[in-house]
């Protein structure tokens, strides 16, 4: 994150940040608040850690990177993850067919393990085929890798179809408020075709939602539809190695609250955005803030 970046976000969430100081001692600036979290989210240390390198208590540490992470999502959600629009739908559909070559495209749809530590009482909930404790984040990726929407906290035993089917995504295509562009036609031809959401194997085939074809014996015009539909449907892969690279929190089990897990994560996303549509990967390293 350049120091630009870090400016405008810092001058965005100064004011819910902002505490009154006391007789007994001056309250902690916003912009330390901020260095703590940003910190904390981009090295993946504990909050034992952030006791020693800023000299504030360990549970004092935990507050303040979770008031952050919620001011964050609350101030900066409709900036960053937007409801889109028609005109934004179509962009992202001209986006895919530019550089995935893929007609019609919404988005790549997929979901995302967060490691967490067991929590307590809670069973096999948590538990996922993988073999580790884990909340669900579920994500639709453009082609430019950042987030159309998210949906964070299931349960790590449920599989992907599973969150999607109990997200809000799904939901809004069912109850039509997504505003998703009626049938248009493929490039050079007459047919029109549904403007739809691509995923992998665990998804279910519907309207707005397409998945390659399963088996092994496939004809040469399917193998071509299973590679083209693999070509759009990395996008969603790479967003989430952008976003667990970027944000280091997520090389290690988050050993805080659940509740305290999905305002991480849904930070981390809204972050994400944020850092993409400001520096993308083109900034000068001697003008960046907190190692990111």
């Amino acid at each position: 994150m350049s120091i630009p970046s870090f400016d405008e976000l810092l001058s965005t969430v100064r004011e819910p940040l902002m505490k009154r100081d006391t007789i007994m001692r001056d309250a902690i600036p916003p912009e330390e608040m901020l260095v703590i979290t940003l910190r904390y989210l981009a090295i993946g240390c504990s909050l034992q850690d952030l006791h020693y390198n800023f000299r504030v208590g360990r549970s004092t540490a935990g507050e303040i990177v979770r008031k952050v992470c919620q001011t964050i999502w609350d101030t900066m959600r409709e900036e960053c993850l937007p409801t889109p629009t028609d005109a934004a739908w179509a962009q992202i559909a001209a986006t895919f067919l530019e550089r995935a070559n893929f007609p019609n495209c919404l988005g790549a749809v997929d979901g995302k393990h967060v490691r967490i530590v067991k929590p307590l009482q809670s069973g096999s909930l948590y538990h996922n085929y993988k073999q580790y404790f884990s909340i669900g984040l579920l994500a639709v990726a453009d082609a430019n890798y950042n987030f159309v929407c998210v949906d964070v906290g299931s349960y790590g035993k449920d599989s992907d179809s599973t969150l999607f089917r109990n997200s809000t995504l799904w939901n809004a295509i069912g109850s039509g408020t997504l505003h998703i562009p009626g049938p248009a036609p493929l490039p050079g031809t007459d047919v029109r075709v549904a403007y739809a959401f691509v995923g992998d194997e665990a998804f279910g085939l519907s309207t707005h939602l397409l998945r390659p074809y399963s088996g092994t014996h496939l004809t040469v015009t399917k193998r071509v539809f299973n590679y083209r539909l693999s070509r759009a449907r990395r996008y969603v892969e790479c967003t989430f190695g952008i976003l667990s690279n970027k944000w280091r929190i997520f090389h290690r089990p988050l050993d805080v609250h659940i509740d305290f897990s999905v305002d991480i994560v849904k930070c981390c996303c809204v972050l994400h955005n944020f850092v993409r549509a400001r520096d993308g990967f083109n900034f000068d390293d001697s003008l960046s803030v907190c190692g990111l």
